[in-house]
């Protein structure tokens, strides 16, 4: 079982081995919300199908999503329902990925945990990976699979509500981590929500820290020593991640894991939940 990474070859040898298997093609671009459409059209991996962050991964004005934000989680029991919709089985292997460096794909990975499915990984390197190691891809759309009923699981990630991290916020059982850009944190910019900074006492870790200069996650070790250095002693078990809108922060809870620092907790209404609040203390700097 793979559970946290799976590597280009390791999936082309799972593929022909035909054990039980689904592999989604998570592709977005937050600026472009079609573009990873026809970037799915154009080409992904043979069999891979299609799992869009607005249409499948998210819950907007839905009235029993899980989080607030700007990409509110669905439901776990609605989630459960698009799973056996599209034809997940608790005894398939999952693989997930995308084209945009782990950015959407962690969200379906965090997502199949929640709903107790642990047999997900994301492919290390993305598409791009897969390509440079020989891998094929097909144009156009995949076949649909037979539905099927997805039971819901005990959760195998840990969510966090606004409420928790609003009372935690002096507590020492309590670290935020945020995802987003060094600017985006400082309140230097703020190109989507309407308020700038980042939730008081909060730790900086980009998510795209996590990766080396080919695509793939650093090795274990350099990730453990650069969060361990990070948190300065504080307790792994502590950290809540966020970033702009629950997505991004998923690569650190990604990383922290293949570091062997445990998996982590997510808040996923994030910072685009945080600051709808005027009442809700903001910091700068």
């Amino acid at each position: 079982m793979y559970a946290t990474l799976i590597s280009a070859p390791q999936l082309h040898t799972l593929m022909a081995s035909r054990q039980p298997l689904l592999v989604f093609d998570c592709s977005f671009e937050l600026m472009q919300p079609t573009a990873g459409d026809a970037q799915y059209q154009s080409g992904h991996i043979p069999g891979a199908l299609r799992a869009d962050l607005d249409r499948h991964l998210s819950a907007t004005g839905a009235p029993d999503a899980a989080s607030g934000g700007r990409h509110p989680l669905p439901g776990r029991e609605a989630f459960a329902a698009w799973l056996g919709h599209v034809g997940v089985r608790p005894d398939m292997q999952v693989v997930v990925y995308d084209r945009q460096g782990a950015n959407y794909c962690g969200r379906l990975w965090w997502m199949l945990k929640w709903v107790g499915h642990e047999a997900v990984a994301v492919l290390d390197g993305g598409l791009q990976a897969w390509q440079a190691a020989g891998g094929e891809t097909e144009a156009g759309t995949s076949p649909t699979l037979q539905a099927q009923n997805y039971p819901l699981a005990l959760a195998n990630a840990g969510l966090v509500d606004t409420k928790t991290v609003a009372t935690n916020l002096a507590h020492a059982n309590q670290t935020i981590l945020d995802a987003r850009g060094a600017a985006r944190f400082r309140g230097e910019v703020e190109p989507l929500d309407p308020v700038a900074g980042h939730i008081p006492g909060a730790l900086n870790r980009p998510f795209t820290d996590n990766f080396a200069a080919n695509g793939c996650f650093k090795p274990a070790a350099q990730l453990r020593a650069e969060f361990e250095a990070l948190l300065a002693g504080r307790d792994p078990a502590s950290v809540v991640h966020h970033c702009g809108s629950g997505v991004s922060a998923v690569p650190n809870i990604i990383a922290m894991e293949v570091a062997g620092l445990g998996r982590t907790a997510l808040y996923a209404g994030s910072w685009s939940d945080w600051c709808s609040d005027p009442n809700r203390p903001c910091a700068q700097g």
